[in-house]
This record gives C-alpha cells, sequence and structure tokens, in this order.
C-alpha cells in the first residue's frame, strides 16, 4: 500500500469519523479504530486517535455548567480508569499485543449488540461506591487494549439516568482521560512516536471538517436510522476483525 494512498484513506476516515460524531454526539474513535485496524494493529491506529479525540473530547468535557458536580461524582470511575490502563499497559502487556485486532473485534460487537437492542442499565446509588471503580479499570484495560473506550463505561454513564446534557458532557469527561490514559501507555509500550504526530495533525483536521459536514446534515437524517446504520456497520466490521484475528 503505497503512503499516498495511506495517507488519503486515513484522511477519509477521519472525515467519516468525525461526521459520526457531529451527527450523534459520538462514534469518533469508534468509527476510525474499527475502520483503521483493516490497515494496521489497534496500537498504531490509536496513536494516530489520541490528538482528534483529545482536542474534541476536551471541548465537550469543558462545555456545561456541572463540570465540578460531575467530578465529585465520577472521580472513582476515572481513577480505575487510569488504573486499568496502567494494568493493561505494565502487567498485562496489551499494547501491541497479538490478540488486539480479536479483541478489538469483539469488542465492536459487543458495543454494537448494545446499541441495536436498546438495553438500558440502572445503576442503583448504593452500587456506585464499589461498582464505579470496577467500571472504570476494565473500561482502561479495554482501551489501551483496543482503542475503545466505550466499554463498560458508557452503558454505565447511560445507566446512572444524567440529564442530557449532563450524559453529553460526562461522556467528554470519561473520553478525554481515557485519552490520556490511553496516551500514557502507548509511550510505555513504545508505540506513540514523534513521527505518528503528523498523521495525528491531519487526523484532527480531517475529524473537525467531518464534524461540521456532521452537524450540517444532522436535521436531514433521522438520528435513529442513523444510529441503526452506525450499529449495524461496526456490528460487521467488528465480526470482519474478529475473525480476521482468529483465521
Amino acid at each position: 500500500m503505497s503512503q499516498s494512498f495511506t495517507l488519503v484513506f486515513i484522511f477519509l476516515i477521519f472525515v467519516l469519523a468525525g461526521a459520526v460524531k457531529g451527527m450523534i454526539g459520538m462514534g469518533l474513535p469508534t468509527v476510525a479504530i474499527a475502520v483503521l485496524g483493516l490497515i494496521m494493529t489497534p496500537a498504531q491506529a490509536a496513536a494516530i486517535l489520541v490528538l482528534p479525540t483529545l482536542v474534541t473530547n476536551v471541548w465537550q468535557a469543558a462545555a456545561g455548567r456541572g463540570f465540578f458536580m460531575l467530578l465529585r461524582r465520577l472521580w472513582p470511575v476515572f481513577a480505575g480508569i487510569l488504573a486499568g490502563s496502567w494494568i493493561g499497559a505494565v502487567v498485562l502487556h496489551s499494547v501491541a499485543s497479538p490478540w488486539a485486532t480479536t479483541a478489538l473485534g469483539i469488542v465492536l460487537m459487543l458495543y454494537s449488540a448494545l446499541g441495536l437492542s436498546k438495553v438500558h442499565f440502572s445503576v442503583p446509588p448504593k452500587s456506585e461506591f464499589w461498582l464505579a471503580p470496577l467500571i472504570g479499570t476494565v473500561t482502561g484495560v479495554i482501551a489501551v487494549a483496543t482503542g475503545v473506550f466505550s466499554l463498560p463505561g458508557l452503558p454505565y454513564f447511560d445507566g446512572l439516568h444524567f440529564k442530557r446534557d449532563d450524559l453529553v458532557q460526562a461522556l467528554g469527561m470519561l473520553f478525554t482521560i481515557s485519552t490520556v490514559a490511553l496516551a500514557a501507555a502507548l509511550v510505555h509500550g513504545g508505540v506513540l512516536h514523534y513521527s505518528a504526530a503528523g498523521l495525528s495533525v491531519l487526523a484532527l483536521i480531517a475529524s473537525l471538517i467531518g464534524m461540521v459536514l456532521g452537524q450540517t446534515v444532522r436535521g436531514r437524517v433521522r438520528p435513529e436510522l442513523f444510529r441503526k446504520i452506525f450499529f449495524i456497520g461496526l456490528l460487521l466490521l467488528g465480526t470482519h476483525l474478529a475473525l480476521r484475528g482468529i483465521l
């Protein structure tokens, strides 16, 4: 595969991923890591993903007036993510693991199945004190192994029954902490190099273009239809990656 083709492919993938985020408010890292997994390892894809994910989610985390309220409630989750990322990088050596592509495929399949089933969880308030750090730790391990930050953190946040604006801000905080922890794990694993900086800047520019496009057409496409297409596409990609890693 030529370098020019790779650059064009990466640019178009991040335009697509940014458009998805612009339309439904999420999905940029998931789409990017899933499609890039077709031509590179999850660790290599995650290295490119760091900058666009960080920039887009810092803005999402900072927007709104509930930042400190959310931080007081959710800090055990974030502490768990840092611990899980350390476990994944140092103890399990999951960064650049040979089974990472299979793991990515399986996680994408689970994530898609949850999205298509429309299952909603409910977290009892009395369970938060022990469940929050556990959810964070598992999320951190999975993020380091696959580059996907959504499981099980996203269903857990949904189960806390936040108001819509608070949920969007909380997810921005979740993805920001996960991105920082993943970047540290990639540096430790020797995967994140200065050579990835140019590709990450290219990915950021493409993501911002995609987000503008997504926001522009958001009112012209039914959100439920788009979400269904989004999850079906991820399910097919996840199945392909899982089978490719096994076969």
